[in-house]
């Protein structure tokens, strides 16, 4: 009989009672592996779908071997492995943000791999393949991990590799360590990054004149990593969106009991809408600004601005004093003039380095507005001091204006406050200001991220063992059961103009105005916002009623019949 005292220290480093119980939840797995606990990796062949974009021709110039090789073909199983591949040695690493999920990734890459092989984990993302830190990942390992949230059983970082001098220092891990495969698990960033990787790596690197095999896993929260029916969502876009969806849910429980405040929301969402847009739907508060839309339409600030206002005022005539906007991180990106100062900002800081520098903050604004057109000076004087000093800071290491410090919440907050008197002076308007970002990433998978994740390494490691490379594993199917497929990487790559030089890149996928999803929240989004028919959907469970839910948008974009999602 042990005390309460020793039960709780038994709780620490990673051993709550929920921790230790979510670790022993059986997984689904596409039939093709067999067993959740002792899956079969499996053998692909090529489908008659051909992947290409605008700048094929400039990518297979760039990635002859990658390219003559996939023929930019996409592979889908074949029924189990026939050969017993043994003496592989493989590496995974994270890279980018941390995503719900990640751990299983890791998972079912051992466990498919088998006792026959062996699995590396690298330290600290693409900087320690560069350093060569890596670690070899027993059972126990994964015994720990399986089911647990975050990254930090690796770790992660954003460094790039792309100079010669680091492909160099991948080699030499490649050599030092003889590895036959490297495995990225990232964005479409770090899948790109995998693709440049795999055609460096093709051959050549080891003393018998072989290469290294790469593979890519799509990750990323802010689901920008899709590709049709080929790839319906990134990992980590379900749980992040429930966890959001779970607090927004409470806050608009909260503004029907106090009856008095309005709250304004910033989600994560840089590049596009897909969080804001699948907390709306999960939740459905009286307003969501979609980025994708007011750049579609060519909304100015003023409009937006109005558009927020009259529906307070109208919710405020009905007795509804209350509220919740949802709104993108990147919003102010998407805002046409907006995005026109930020260029023009961009170009002048960057021109004027050295004298920026040497001046006060206060001085700032001043001297930057001299650099720029009369339009975009005018509109930079006509923003709030704590909007001008972040438009002003220092970019992020891509050179990006860093949006998710940008209080763009705020700015909305004080002008409909504003725009709210100017309509009906008598409408009360109080608010309170948001940010839900961090909250998202690193908890404990939903079990469809989960689920996910370990197929998506049971796939990857059933494609080294194929002896593929140049590949990003996808599950196809998730409502019927589930296949493993392979995306060909040079078959998704495009060439964009960055930093002064073309780069390849993989496109984001930005919401679509024609998109089930979008069009379904189209149609319900003025009934939102006139009534209270907002929804509660809880916390993510793990055992449930909603535990084989998928996410709505997912469904409905993929023209499902259903919520649940079905694998294996």
């Amino acid at each position: 009989m042990t005390t309460l005292v020793e039960q709780l220290l038994n709780t620490e480093a990673h051993k709550s009672i929920f921790e230790s119980a979510v670790r022993q939840n059986l997984l689904p797995v596409c039939a093709a592996f067999g067993s959740s606990d002792q899956p079969q990796p499996v053998s692909f062949r090529s489908t008659d779908r051909v992947l290409s974009t605008k700048d094929s021709a400039g990518v297979r110039a760039q990635f002859p071997q990658s390219v003559a090789a996939s023929g930019n073909v996409v592979l889908t199983s074949a029924g189990p492995s026939s050969a017993a591949v043994h003496g592989k040695r493989v590496a995974v690493l994270f890279s980018g943000g941390p995503a719900a999920g990640g751990h299983n990734v890791v998972c079912g890459l051992k466990r498919v791999l088998g006792a026959g092989n062996t699995l590396f984990g690298v330290t600290a993302g693409p900087k320690g393949l560069l350093k060569g830190t890596l670690f070899e990942i027993t059972d126990a390992h994964v015994d720990f991990i399986l089911n647990t949230g975050g990254f930090d059983f690796l770790g992660s970082d954003r460094t790039k590799i792309k100079s010669d001098e680091q492909f160099a220092q991948v080699r030499e891990t490649c050599v030092k360590h003889n590895l036959d495969a490297i495995v990225v698990v990232g964005g479409d960033d770090s899948n790109t990054n995998a693709a440049v990787l795999a055609e460096s790596l093709f051959s050549g690197v080891k003393a018998d004149g072989s290469g290294v095999q790469v593979i890519g896993v799509p990750k990323t929260i802010d689901g920008d990593l899709q590709i049709g029916d080929l790839l319906a969502i990134s990992f980590g876009f379900d749980t992040a969106t429930r966890i959001y969806s779970e607090m927004v849910g409470n806050i608009l429980q909260d503004t029907s009991s106090s009856l008095k405040y309005w709250h304004f929301v910033k989600l994560m969402g840089r590049s596009a809408s897909h969080v804001a847009l699948e907390v709306a739907l999960q939740t459905k508060p009286a307003m969501t600004l979609i980025s994708e839309e007011v750049a579609a339409k060519k909304m100015s600030l003023a409009s937006i601005i109005d558009g927020i206002a009259q529906v307070i005022v109208e919710r405020s005539h009905k007795g509804m004093n209350y509220g919740v906007l949802l709104a993108p991180e990147g919003l102010i990106e998407f805002i046409p003039e907006m995005n026109a100062m930020i260029a023009e900002l961009n170009d002048v800081l960057a021109h004027h380095v050295t004298e920026v520098a040497a001046l006060a903050d206060d001085a700032k604004p001043a001297f930057i507005g001299s650099k720029l057109s009369a339009d975009n000076a005018s509109l930079l004087a006509s923003l709030p001091d704590y909007i001008v000093n972040m438009l002003l800071a220092e970019r992020d290491s891509h050179g990006n204006l860093q949006v998710s410090l940008i209080p763009t919440e705020q700015l909305l907050i004080d002008m409909a406050k504003q725009r709210v008197k100017e309509l009906d002076a008598a409408v009360p308007f109080a608010a309170h200001k948001h940010f839900l970002g961090y909250e998202g990433r690193c908890g404990a998978p939903t079990l469809f991220d989960a689920a996910y994740t370990y197929n998506l390494g049971l796939t990857a490691g059933s494609l080294i063992l194929d002896g593929r490379t140049g590949y990003m594993a996808t599950i196809t199917g998730l409502t019927s059961g589930g296949t493993p497929q392979a995306i060909p990487l040079a078959g998704l790559l495009n060439i964009e103009r960055r930093h002064g030089q073309d780069e390849f890149v993989i496109e984001k996928a930005l919401v679509r105005m024609d998109s089930p999803a979008m069009q379904y929240f189209v149609s319900r989004r003025d009934d939102w916002a006139s009534n209270d028919l907002f929804a509660s959907p809880g916390p993510r469970q793990f055992w449930g009623p909603t535990t084989h839910q998928q996410p709505i948008s997912v469904a409905l974009n993929s023209g499902a019949d259903s919520l649940m999602f079905q694998i294996g």
